[in-house]
């Protein structure tokens, strides 16, 4: 297993691991059904196991790991149809928030989101890109007065970011493609089109379906 163990910034020892494992999960580097032992991470980390058992049960939360009671965290195996079935869903319920967030975004949500594309645009590396396009995403709905829609959507972005990342592995174009219609979300939010931001969400995990295509023998590996 290999873990990268530097992130600029870090806040504390558990939010470190869990990035770090989050990163590592997205890029494939941690492949499905690996088990994590938390003395290794601990010791990969240079950290105490009392942040890598909170980050555990951070990730177990997001649906990257599992908590079996006999062999400890397994990284979650995604599954085509898997795949798909969060893809159709996310297509149903995340238009509507973008329609919602048209009328109730704020300057500071657009700045935080504005920010985090600028990060993307810099990014190269595919798990670290997949996991600031899943905090964009989820920024750009924060302001929605619809606390089961963003819980839902939460949990569906979260174990999306484990096949975009790895599809991006094998298609790393959808990076500069996905990256110029960020620019797009922010036009559309700024003009209060309900309209557009629902058509252009739809046109946005639509590209994320045709990478996922591309990359169907990465999941059925």
């Amino acid at each position: 297993m290999e873990i990268a163990a530097s992130l600029a910034g870090r806040k504390t020892a558990h939010e470190y691991v869990k990035d770090s494992l989050r990163q590592a999960i997205l890029r494939g580097t941690i492949p499905g059904g690996f088990r994590l032992v938390q003395a290794d991470v601990a010791r990969d980390l240079q950290v105490s196991t009392t942040p890598v058992r909170e980050a555990l049960r951070d990730l177990a939360t997001e649906g990257l790991i599992r908590l079996d009671p006999h062999r400890g965290a397994i990284v979650h195996r995604l599954s085509y149809d898997e795949t798909r079935e969060i893809h159709d869903i996310c297509k149903m319920l995340e238009p509507e928030a973008m329609r919602q967030a048209t009328k109730v975004i704020t300057e500071e949500t657009f700045a935080d989101a504005e920010d985090l594309m600028t990060q993307m645009e810099a990014e190269d590396d595919p798990g670290r890109w997949a996991d600031l396009n899943r905090q964009f995403h989820g920024v750009l709905i924060q302001d929605v007065d619809s606390k089961y829609l963003l819980d839902i959507l939460r949990t569906l972005r979260d174990l999306a970011a484990m096949y975009v990342g790895l599809a991006i592995q094998s298609r790393p174009v959808q990076m500069k493609e996905a990256n110029k219609e960020h620019h797009e979300f922010i036009d559309v939010l700024r003009r209060h089109d309900a309209g557009a931001a629902a058509k252009l969400s739809r046109r946005h995990l639509d590209l994320t379906l045709k990478t996922l295509e591309s990359s169907r023998h990465l999941l059925e590996a």
